[in-house]
Formats: structure tokens, C-alpha cells, sequence
């Protein structure tokens, strides 16, 4: 089911860059509209849930300390086919392949610290909204 919400979190690196107000300007000017948001630092036991997925992979210890080692920007976003359009936005994981003028494009560094996550389905759209905002965050 394809829903009109996804979830993002501007990254560590990108938020100690300053580069927090030229992506969320990218993300508005994309036509996505802020349904809720808030900057924060997470835990290692949040970023451990967020990230459990991943729990088996030889990179959980790194990817949950990069995702410690500052602060974050937490949104949902609002706009017809928001997941498939953002992940379009946002440009491939690896920003060497992220398509010119994506956000990972101008604003990563390496597939490590790739500067904004992006949800991959409606459905972890949902789950992943529900890590950081009550129902009643959300406008």
C-alpha cells in the first residue's frame, strides 16, 4: 500500500556541517511538506533499535556509533508517493553513485556517513515515524 508519508533523519556528519538548512530548503523545495520534526541526539540503545536490522552485519558496532557521535534531525515527511519520490531525492547510498544534484550528491561524504536517511518502504516508513513521534506529534 503506498502511503503519502516517509520518515528522514539528517545524519551526524551532515548536521555538525551546517548543512542541515540547505537540506531541509532541498526537501521543501521538492515539493515535501514537514509533518512533524526534531533535532536530538540518540542513545546508543535507540540507535541500536533503529538500527537492529542490521544487528548481524560485521558494520552494527561502527553504524551505531557514527549514529551516537552527534546530533540528528528527525522528520516525517508529507507527499504523494513520499517514499519512492524521497528516495529518488535523496540519490543512491554510495554518494559517488547518488545522481547529480541529490542530496547525497552535494552534501555526503562516503557511504558511511552518507548524511540523511531515508525510508526504503511505507511500511518501515511507519515503523520508523513511530521510533521518534507519538501520533500526537504529528500534524
Amino acid at each position: 500500500m503506498t502511503t503519502n508519508q516517509t520518515f528522514t533523519m539528517i545524519k551526524p556528519d551532515a548536521v555538525a556541517k551546517g548543512y542541515t538548512g540547505k537540506i531541509l530548503d532541498q526537501i521543501i523545495s521538492a515539493g515535501f511538506r514537514i509533518k512533524a520534526m526534531k533535532y536530538t541526539r540518540l542513545s546508543k540503545e535507540q540507535a541500536e533499535m533503529f538500527y537492529a536490522i542490521h544487528k548481524e552485519r560485521p558494520f552494527f558496532n561502527d553504524l551505531v556509533a557514527f549514529m551516537t557521535s552527534g546530533s540528528i534531525v528527525a522528520a516525517i515527511l508529507e507527499k504523494e508517493n513520499a517514499v519512492a519520490d524521497f528516495r529518488k531525492l535523496i540519490g543512491s547510498t554510495n554518494p559517488k553513485e547518488a545522481a547529480p544534484g541529490t542530496i547525497r550528491n552535494l552534501f555526503a561524504e562516503s557511504i558511511d556517513a552518507n548524511a540523511i536517511h531515508g525510508s526504503d518502504s511505507d511500511e518501515n516508513a511507519e515503523i520508523e515515524g513511530n521510533i521518534f513521534f507519538s501520533k500526537f506529534e504529528r500534524f
